[in-house]
């Protein structure tokens, strides 16, 4: 399907984004190796009711790169370029594995502007010692044999018992990740690589956050998330049964069942929260 793209300024290069819909507004962030297509389905639905956009963060679809490395906290400037395009003043932000990282930093740096914030398959805390080696060691393979990263990489993202009925959904991600250019799938990795843990942003957030979480998820232990999800004074958790790291791909209905009544609670007066 052909991507209507729009794009913004940021730091003398740009930012691509799409919009469809009216309404509240929606800001939805792809993670590693994606980019605003990989919304293509969930954002059609959620564009029935709200305003989304969707955006390709730096390095990633039709978005520049931006040096060699790609902090969390350039990202989140980078959304901010978009939502400041739009003159958008207050907006739920989603963000998938990498856009969940960036949302996070985006809450840090320009918490006035978050009416509810998504977790989706993502992790508040920073990489461990051995999760910063895989990094590097994942770095190399991107720089060695691109194509066959992806593909490993990928499959991985799955639950090992969805792959045998979810190959088109596979092969769509795959078709997107080999689009990423390697310099922004390094500046990537180094970004999250040197991220640091923001679990202090769940545990002060005056808005409602909602953890998306995979009971098969290859690289985000279950339990963690559950946990990190008491921190919130707002929590909600949507805890997936039959899905790995690919929710939205995995178990699209029920997603996009919790994620319009999260998105309409979080748009509720303050007070009527709870």
């Amino acid at each position: 399907m052909k991507t209507n793209y729009r794009y913004a300024p940021f730091k003398q290069a740009k930012i691509a984004y799409t919009v469809s819909g009216k309404g509240r507004a929606v800001i939805l962030l792809h993670g590693f190796l994606g980019s605003a297509q990989v919304w293509d389905s969930l954002g059609k639905d959620l564009a029935k009711y709200f305003k989304v956009i969707c955006i390709d963060l730096p390095g990633h679809g039709q978005s520049d790169c931006y040096g060699y490395v790609h902090s969390m906290e350039l990202m989140a400037q980078a959304v901010k370029a978009v939502t400041d395009s739009l003159h958008l003043k207050k907006y739920v932000l989603i963000g998938h594995s990498m856009g969940g990282y960036a949302s996070l930093a985006f809450a840090e740096l320009f918490t006035e502007h978050i009416r509810g914030l998504c977790l989706f398959h993502s992790t508040s805390y920073a990489d461990s010692e051995q999760k910063r080696k895989d990094r590097d060691k994942a770095i190399r393979a991107v720089k060695n044999n691109y194509p066959i990263y992806v593909r490993l990489t990928i499959k991985n993202l799955f639950n090992t018992k969805n792959l045998k009925h979810l190959k088109k959904e596979m092969q769509f991600t795959q078709q997107i990740a080999r689009k990423t250019i390697k310099r922004g799938v390094v500046a990537a990795l180094e970004g999250m690589k040197n991220r640091h843990s923001r679990d202090v942003v769940l545990h002060f957030a005056e808005y409602p956050i909602l953890f998306i979480i995979g009971k098969y998820d290859n690289l985000l232990p279950m339990q963690s998330l559950l946990d990190q999800a008491e921190f919130c004074k707002y929590k909600h958790i949507l805890l997936l049964e039959n899905s790995g790291h690919m929710g939205f791909l995995e178990e699209p209905k029920l997603c996009l069942k919790y994620l319009k009544r999260f998105i309409r609670e979080s748009f509720k007066p303050y007070k009527l929260r709870g």
